[in-house]
């Protein structure tokens, strides 16, 4: 038998008239005691269990998602063990693991549950996503650390003129181009920079000023980025990308940098620029502790200095 707090929380979700692409249980966010290692999510047709330390009886936590699945859309089901080294992905039914293609209100993403750490989609931020649908129309819009491009693909469906993607990976920048295709996205408006932020910033000029900018770094990625070290030098790069009053989105989702980290160090490095305010992150993701958790930022750039005066 599995505890009957995630049971409900499987019946819960397969209830629901629309399966939508999101989590289904968040063990991580500590509100479950003695569930903190198990986060549960659906990427249609495949239900991804992800176990930070073992799970004690995989078999009746299989038993239940299936039994829950009274419309029978659970075709594979996969168990990928975080806590061991590589994080090996076990799959517990149905085919072996594959790529498949998911659904989020009408936009198309390519995951690969289990495949590797993440999926290719990071749920938690699907809020984001709606936000930028609804203002980027007509707006030239950078995004930083791209990874596969989920946020341009939605800037593009809210009307952006173009999106400039800047992620060191470049197969992650492939993935996001396939991404921008399967929503039938022009490529002709859109500008892959595969390479280190750090060593690309004259070529990211060359496709500025920009009207919209998102900043969405990893927590720590060996060799290229430390969120505690090197945000700042991010920032003071602002001023020579970004249009006069331009968005900026910037996250951090770090335990350890408190909500008053990025707000202080905006205000030092961009002057003149203003705080308006949050995106909190998909509610599926609550957290005992939210300032520990993901924190999405919303910051505009200095107005231009005619627009200063006749303020």
């Amino acid at each position: 038998m599995i505890d009957s707090v995630l049971n409900d929380s499987i019946n819960t979700f397969f209830s629901a008239k629309d399966l939508a692409t999101r989590r289904i249980f968040h063990g991580r966010g500590q509100l479950h005691p003695g569930l903190e290692h198990i986060c549960i999510d659906w990427f249609e047709p495949v239900v991804l269990v992800t176990a930070y330390s073992e799970i004690a009886d995989p078999a009746s936590l299989l038993e239940a998602i299936l039994a829950a699945d009274h419309a029978k859309k659970v075709e594979s089901v996969v168990l990928q063990k975080r806590y061991e080294k590589g994080a090996p992905a076990e799959l517990l039914r149905g085919e072996k693991l594959r790529e498949t293609v998911v659904n989020e209100e009408g936009l198309l993403f390519e995951v690969h549950p289990g495949a590797q750490q993440n999926a290719g989609l990071f749920l938690d931020m699907y809020p984001l996503r709606q936000w930028l649908r609804v203002h980027s129309e007509g707006k030239n819009v950078l995004n930083l650390f791209a990874y596969t491009c989920s946020l341009s693909v939605a800037a593009m469906a809210g009307g952006a003129s173009g999106v400039t993607n800047v992620d060191m990976s470049k197969t992650s920048i492939k993935w996001g181009e396939q991404n921008h295709q399967l929503n039938a996205q022009d490529l002709r408006k859109v500008k892959s920079i595969p390479h280190n932020l750090f060593k690309s910033w004259g070529r990211i000029k060359q496709f500025g000023r920009y009207d919209l900018l998102i900043i969405d770094p990893p927590t720590r990625q060996r060799g290229s980025f430390d969120v505690a070290v090197n945000y700042p030098a991010v920032l003071k790069k602002l001023s020579g990308l970004c249009a006069p009053g331009a968005d900026v989105i910037a996250t951090i989702n770090s335990p350890f940098l408190d909500v008053d980290f990025l707000l202080e160090k905006f205000e030092r490095h961009v002057p003149g620029g203003s705080y308006i305010g949050t995106i909190e992150a998909a509610v599926e993701f609550a957290d005992k502790f939210p300032e520990r958790g993901l924190k999405i930022y919303h910051f505009k750039m200095p107005p231009a200095p005619r627009e200063i005066l006749q303020g």
